[in-house]
């Protein structure tokens, strides 16, 4: 091939090369500049509006209590030790109303000291109404002799008037007696202010002991009564376990229990509350207002609704342990049969506003 002919071949294959590279290149420009000419379209305030905020959810489990809640406990009697007997027990889950006996225990031992310290009180009363008889029968009989006293000294007073009248002999007589007299008024006087003395004293012993008596007669009755157990409120009532026969279990009637062992607890099913640990980076969500989902372990498809109630100032952690928890109380909003204390929970705490 000549020269020319080459290189005319060669300039047809370069323009052909440029052409199809520019038609690639104005394609690229013509997509690039509709995105652009669609972003002029949205509005500046869409763009730079805030995104909503988003609330997160707090987990926890917990326990239920009850608001209003006693332990009943074995009654401690008054000078006396060792076990009682139990004769009769509500059964557990019995709703009682106030003044309803719980616990019944063996009243045999303390009515036989109430008769005992009885027939004793009432024995001592007589001595004591006897002593105070006798004393002022013997008071009397003194106070006579006293006068009868007085009167012989003021008859030898008399006759020593007449000493110029008598003979010497008859005058030193007068004066022995009246001598003898004084003497002897000075002695029932002496005499009678220390068998007063000896008669109140023997008649405080005796009162004493009457009223020791007593006191010990008020004390089997007071333990007489504390032997019945009854309910100060009204509520549900939830034995106690308590060790018999080398196990756990609830009292029964016959039992032998000892004085303060916990025997029942009474607690009002109204006014339930759930107790809950929040860690201590979650304790933000424990503010007035927020409410709570909670949800019973043992009816995982029932759920209640609660309220925020307290929660501990202070996180606090058990000893050793590095994590750290906020205690949270809350109500529950209704009352529900399946709230029973002690019963373990989920509570998920939402914050307020939300759950309504």
């Amino acid at each position: 091939m000549p020269l020319i002919g080459f290189l005319k071949v060669e300039a047809g294959r370069i323009t052909a090369a440029l052409a199809v590279t520019g038609a690639l290149f104005s394609f690229g420009c013509s997509h690039a500049i509709v995105p652009q000419t669609h972003a002029a379209t949205v509005s500046p305030a869409a763009s730079e509006a805030p995104e909503p905020p988003t609330h997160r959810q707090v987990r926890a489990t917990g326990t239920v209590v009850a608001v209003h809640s006693y332990t009943v406990q074995t009654p401690q009697l008054a000078g006396q030790g060792g076990q009682i007997t139990l004769t009769a027990l509500a059964p557990n889950g019995a709703k009682v109303a106030v003044g309803d006996i719980l616990a019944e225990f063996d009243h045999t031992a303390q009515l036989d000291a109430a008769i005992q310290a009885k027939t004793k009180f009432e024995d001592l009363s007589h001595q004591v109404d006897q002593k105070i008889a006798q004393s002022q029968s013997d008071a009397e009989k003194r106070a006579a002799d006293l006068q009868k006293a007085e009167g012989d000294l003021a008859k030898a007073e008399l006759e020593l008037r007449k000493g110029p009248l008598l003979s010497e002999i008859d005058r030193l007589k007068n004066e022995a007696k009246a001598e003898d007299a004084r003497a002897h008024v000075a002695s029932l006087r002496k005499s009678s202010k220390f068998h007063d003395v000896s008669d109140a004293a023997a008649l405080r012993i005796l009162e004493l002991q009457r009223d020791r008596q007593k006191v010990a007669l008020e004390r089997a009755e007071h333990n007489s009564e504390r032997l019945s157990v009854r309910a100060s409120i009204a509520g549900m009532v939830a034995l106690q376990n308590v060790w018999r026969s080398g196990s756990m279990g609830h009292a029964q009637e016959g039992d032998q229990l000892w004085s303060g062992q916990p025997l029942l607890r009474i607690f009002d099913p109204n006014e339930m509350e759930v107790r809950t640990q929040v860690g201590e980076p979650d304790g933000a969500a424990l503010v007035p207002g927020a409410r709570a989902m909670v949800t019973l372990d043992a009816y995982p498809e029932l759920v209640f609704p609660a309220r925020f109630e307290s929660a501990s100032p202070v996180a606090s952690s058990a000893l050793g342990s590095p994590i750290k928890n906020f205690m949270a109380t809350f109500r529950l909003e209704k009352p529900d049969p399946h709230f029973l204390p002690d019963l373990s929970v989920a509570v998920v705490i939402l914050p307020p506003g939300d759950g309504k």
